[in-house]
């Protein structure tokens, strides 16, 4: 199994999700993706593109180990320093579904635990 293939895709897309997760945390954000852009990373065939990934304070809490388009987002996020202290102290949810729309949605996590 190839690794990282979609990796440079999402850095590529990052200056775009930085802004479109700063502005998630007063509303929620989505956007389209170019297809191509994945397309010629990797063909995912049937199974297509669309994925959930569900993050608190940074961490991912769903399993994510079977979408390595979501995996190397993932990635992506974390490896950027603008972007890791975003993710902290906040639940995130980004997806991405059949019509290729990335969704962020993002909510404080409570101090109560």
């Amino acid at each position: 199994m190839e690794e990282r293939k979609y990796l440079q895709t999402w850095k590529k897309y990052l200056p775009v999700i930085r802004l479109h997760l700063k502005r998630s945390f007063n509303e929620d954000q989505s956007f389209k993706l170019n297809i191509t852009d994945f397309e010629s990373a990797g063909d995912r065939g049937k199974s297509g593109y669309t994925f959930n990934i569900t993050m608190e304070n940074g961490k991912v809490t769903n399993n994510i180990s079977g979408s390595a388009v979501a995996r190397d987002l993932f990635e992506a996020l974390k490896s950027d320093e603008t972007i890791k202290p975003m993710l902290q102290d906040k639940n995130i949810k980004i997806s991405v579904g059949k019509s290729f729309i990335l969704s962020i949605k993002t909510t404080h996590v409570s101090a109560f635990k």
